[in-house]
């Protein structure tokens, strides 16, 4: 009889599903990376679902394969539906079960959700996230896509997995016939609830009669679908009971529609913030439940499992961040896991731009073939210089790969841009990254001067120079520029400099949206739970369909005006993903935005510009330039004159917006090159 662990016994206690026995209750969830379309990409996958079996998750599921040629999510999208490709998958299964690992292959129909001409729904009516407008099924094409279901499960089971995952949520086709928004049939599939639940519930039963008893069965079921005429409480708890009955192992959690207009997973949402609709559901049935969301670090799956919110936790993202996460957990070292921000820069980003998944913390993700770590054929003398982003991840990724690393920095403390980043509303999470950081420089013997400027002399006697010194805000000439008013956004977000009451923000890019949502800020008020719910106008008590009801009212805390020069649309660059809730958050704290503007002089008691036509005065306080940056070269210049080689990465190198993605991204290649 296996102890319990230490400090995380529920997390590591096994789930016995009857026929088959899970090794933890930790769910890597589904996930797309485009991997599964790249060429060998049954391979890559393979590879990447096979470091996160080493690093021993209990149970994996597959990013959404589709079952037909309709349920694509995208022309051309990996599917399951005839023999023949039952043996790529073979590759991905019997990698896996070198493990002791279960995996499911996820079924996914994307229904109006289908980027592509083909796409299909229960009612002809457009998705607003989609230029295609489906076409109906026919009576006829919902019990083929049924039997499509069930077909693609019958193969999943040949090619080794063990078990599904059907996706039900997320506003999927599933999801498109249980509720009134997007089902608007008047046969035996629409109309009531029960007909309109005859479709999740025949697909349920068409697998478990068609794959046995012995299979896992996971029904993704949308608990909380936060939009317009989504599903009630009622109805929800009603399809779990009948799913339950209709065979399934596991219900796991999703939470919001993709057209949704509440965040649910970015770094601003409070880790497990929506675990208590997967707790409200396990008082109505018995098949173990998953909750997922924001779950990030061990003691906060741990607590969501003590808390009797589900039987099981669910990441995705997190493992893009550190494959080595549950091991690391069950090892006691949980200050070697490199945490997920939340950030979706590389991840959700890339995908919805057609490219491959990786991860802004760990660069290797998704890259497990081409770039894994390989220690150094002769170990080196390595200066680097610089402890902001790329820095930090070079140094530690040179030492990692045996190099005797020291690394410099003028300031106090290591982090660079990452110590302003993590004091931005909602950016707290980057604390996390600096955490293992600065463990990893301890783990691998790292040295650490803080406080030094290295001279040429110093580093001439590395074998190998890497100048990381980053970037400084750009300054601008305008009459007026050494006013007192006037302070930069490092001076501002450092906390070296309180702005007023009216404050003018000079440059609406990612920096400009950071530096309003600091001044927005009131730090005696924590965003909890409870308080993000009422700002975004999400129901706890779920007494509206969707679990929608009004926010609250924001009294801003101060006036804020973000302007830019391009007649652009504010924020234009930020991350698909993430930018509308930044500009949905200014929004609801009345900044006002101004475009096209041409700024001519800053005076005591405001900012003159030219906007639509006229010259006009904004009366504030404060003006917060956040006009871009310039690099920032340290020794770079003494060393070429003096003839010594070097590398130059990150801001150093290229100076655009805070681009932290592709600071380590690159520091990571340089050190593996060394």
């Amino acid at each position: 009889m296996p102890q319990p662990h230490p400090i995380y016994p529920l997390l590591f206690e096994p789930l016995d599903l009857g026929f088959t026995r899970l090794q933890n209750r930790v769910l890597m969830g589904s996930m797309h990376t485009g991997l599964e379309e790249e060429r060998n990409g049954f391979e890559k996958i393979a590879r990447y679902y096979g470091e996160r079996a080493d690093g021993e998750v209990g149970l994996i599921v597959t990013g959404g394969v589709a079952p037909n040629r309709a349920g694509w999510v995208f022309p051309f999208s990996i599917r399951l539906a005839r023999s023949s490709q039952v043996g790529k998958h073979r590759i991905i299964t019997d990698r896996v079960h070198r493990t002791d690992t279960k995996i499911c292959l996820q079924i996914l129909h994307a229904g109006r959700y289908g980027y592509h001409p083909f796409c299909v729904a229960p009612s002809a009516i457009r998705a607003p996230i989609n230029r295609f407008r489906p076409r109906a099924l026919s009576t006829r094409g919902v019990r083929t896509t049924i039997a499509d279901f069930a077909r693609c499960a019958t193969l999943a089971r040949e090619a080794g997995y063990d078990g599904v995952e059907i996706m039900g949520s997320e506003g999927y086709l599933i999801n498109q016939f249980i509720v009134r928004k997007t089902n608007k049939r008047e046969d035996e599939w629409g109309g009531t609830f029960e007909n309109r639940i005859r479709f999740p519930v025949e697909i349920v039963r068409a697998i478990r009669k068609r794959v046995g008893d012995d299979f896992i069965i996971i029904f993704r079921l949308s608990m909380l679908d936060l939009v317009r005429d989504g599903s009630t409480w009622q109805e929800v708890v009603t399809l779990a009971r009948a799913l339950e009955q209709a065979g399934v192992s596991i219900i796991n959690t999703g939470i919001g529609w993709h057209e949704a207009r509440i965040p649910t997973i970015a770094t601003m949402v409070p880790r497990a913030c929506f675990t208590w609709v997967t707790k409200k559901l396990r008082q109505e049935v018995s098949v173990p439940l998953v909750a997922t969301n924001r779950i990030n670090m061990p003691e906060v799956a741990e607590s969501i499992l003590a808390e009797d919110c589900s039987d099981m936790v669910s990441m995705a993202r997190p493992f893009l961040a550190d494959p080595q996460w549950v091991k690391k957990a069950r090892q006691n070292r949980e200050m070697e896991i490199n945490t997920c921000i939340g950030c979706n820069q590389a991840c959700l980003d890339h995908i919805f731009e057609k490219k491959t998944a990786s991860c802004l913390v760990n660069p290797r993700a998704c890259r497990e073939a081409e770039s894994p770590l390989v220690a150094a054929a002769t170990a080196k003398t390595v200066a680097v210089v610089g402890a902001g982003p790329a820095g930090l991840a070079c140094a530690c990724t040179a030492a990692q790969r045996g190099h005797r690393v020291t690394l410099f920095d003028k300031a106090d403390r290591i982090g660079g841009q990452f110590l302003l980043a993590s004091r931005i509303p909602g950016k707290g999470e980057f604390t996390e990254t600096l955490r293992y950081f600065r463990h990893q420089l301890e783990l691998h013997g790292v040295m650490i001067r803080l406080g030094t400027a290295p001279t040429v002399d110093e580093l001439r006697a590395y074998d190998e120079i890497v100048i990381a010194t980053g970037v400084k805000p750009r300054t601008l000439e305008i009459d007026g520029i050494d006013n007192p008013i006037v302070m930069s956004y490092e001076e501002l977000i450092s906390g070296r400099r309180n702005a007023g009451e009216r404050v003018a923000v000079i440059g609406a890019g990612g920096i400009g949206f950071d530096a309003a949502a600091y001044l927005l800020h009131d730090p005696a008020q924590e965003q909890d739970r409870d308080r993000f719910m009422a700002e975004w106008g999400v129901d706890v008590s779920y007494r509206q369909s969707g679990g929608l009801c009004e926010p609250v009212d924001v009294k801003p805390l101060r006036t804020v005006y973000l302007l830019q020069r391009k007649s652009t649309k504010p924020g234009i660059g930020l991350g698909k993903t993430t930018g509308w809730i930044h500009r949905s958050e200014l929004k609801r704290n009345m900044v006002r935005f101004l475009v096209g503007v041409r700024y001519r002089a800053i005076e005591d008691d405001g900012l003159v510009i030219d906007h639509e036509g006229e010259t006009k005065k904004i009366e504030v306080d404060s003006v917060v330039i956040c006009a871009g940056q310039t690099s920032q070269v340290g020794p770079a210049d003494d060393l070429a004159a003096a003839g010594i080689g070097y590398h130059l990465i990150g801001g150093a190198d290229q100076a655009r917006e805070l681009d932290a993605q592709r600071a380590i991204s690159q520091a990571v290649k340089v050190a593996d090159a060394l």
